[in-house]
């Protein structure tokens, strides 16, 4: 085993537990002829004529701690970031990683705002409340107080809300330092964070991010993401240390290593190995889309941004905390694609 194989993805260590309400229909939406929910049906509103924001909801974001210093993060530029920021966000980025307080089990803090997962809102004429995963929660206080001035600094700081006609927006302080923002951004103790929402229509929110931070970026910058209602199954809790080996121990390497022991590969080969590649993860479906730049491979997956792998064979590719070996046909056409994880590895069969 190669040792930037050995980062791996957070799903691995927490497992959320099975349970028969996982396909629960959910009572009272609007359905489609075949019973299926309308997610395209008016979104509902209140009694005082606000729009309801009460759901449980898929959040989805394309932020990835591989690919951070590959690509502008929303409308930040690399020039927008202060030295010391930068080189912070360069170390994490060449550990994979590693050190997200994330995976020490503490809470996201500001970083909920654009993490991936299910969360729970319950909304009330005087407060929302938004419910994650790993049993954090977090409460914006929707009846006129103003923002903390002389706040304590929290894990999930401080929230007041307001409407905006149909949009609510949340202004959010009072974090301390010790969390990171998309998985590899950090930032300090005067971040102020301010989030709108909106629901299009029963089944989908626009939801937009701005972050500012004098101390970390020099200006403020907005990341945005959406959300789909996640209908006919629950919430179940997701807890990274129940268990005594988290694979920690084995989280070694850095995302250079990978270039060290590069190989070079010509592109009529590489060429054979793109397509759309599907199976079955610990969490879920999978797809892994391969494409060709030039003469470098990337990846993607469900959807997310494209991150570039490095030759280490001509089947074997690596750098992105993930290893991709690649099965071939006769013709040298690659049919599967095996994605290396410590949890294991996982298969997955060429679909075009």
């Amino acid at each position: 085993m190669r040792i930037f194989r050995t980062t791996v993805l957070l799903t691995s260590i927490a497992a959320p537990l099975a349970a028969q309400w996982v396909q629960y229909p959910t009572p009272g939406i609007p359905r489609t002829a075949d019973g299926k929910p309308n997610l395209a049906a008016p979104a509902p509103r209140t009694a005082d004529g606000k729009p309801d924001l009460t759901g449980l909801w898929d959040m989805i974001t394309d932020a990835a701690v591989g690919n951070i210093l590959v690509r502008n993060v929303g409308d930040l530029k690399p020039a927008d970031i202060q030295p010391w920021a930068r080189a912070l966000l360069q170390q994490r980025a060449e550990n994979f990683g590693k050190d997200n307080p994330h995976y020490r089990c503490l809470p996201e803090g500001p970083g909920y705002s654009t993490g991936t997962g299910m969360k729970r809102f319950l909304q009330t004429p005087a407060m929302m409340v938004i419910l994650n995963e790993d049993l954090t929660f977090r409460q914006i206080h929707l009846d006129g107080r103003a923002l903390e001035t002389d706040p304590n600094p929290s894990w999930m700081g401080y929230s007041v809300g307001h409407w905006d006609g149909d949009t609510l927006v949340v202004e959010s302080s009072g974090f301390n330092d010790k969390t990171w923002l998309l998985e590899g951004y950090p930032h300090t103790n005067a971040l102020r964070v301010t989030e709108r929402f909106r629901r299009t229509d029963f089944g989908h929110l626009e939801i937009a991010v701005t972050f500012q931070d004098s101390g970390a970026y020099s200006k403020p910058w907005t990341v945005s993401l959406r959300a789909q209602l996640a209908a006919d199954t629950e919430l179940m809790e997701s807890i990274c240390n129940e268990y005594a080996d988290n694979g920690q121990q084995h989280w070694v390497g850095k995302a250079s290593d990978a270039q060290k022991s590069a190989v070079k590969v010509a592109s009529e080969t590489l060429a054979k190995y793109v397509g759309v590649y599907k199976g079955q993860y610990l969490r879920g479906p999978r797809t892994v889309e391969v494409s060709l730049a030039g003469n470098a491979l990337f990846v993607s997956v469900n959807g997310g941004p494209k991150q570039p792998v490095v030759p280490q064979s001509e089947t074997s590719f690596s750098g992105t905390g993930l290893t991709y070996r690649f099965i071939r046909d006769d013709h040298g056409v690659a049919t599967d694609v095996v994605e290396g994880h410590v949890a294991g590895d996982f298969k997955y069969e060429r679909q075009k």
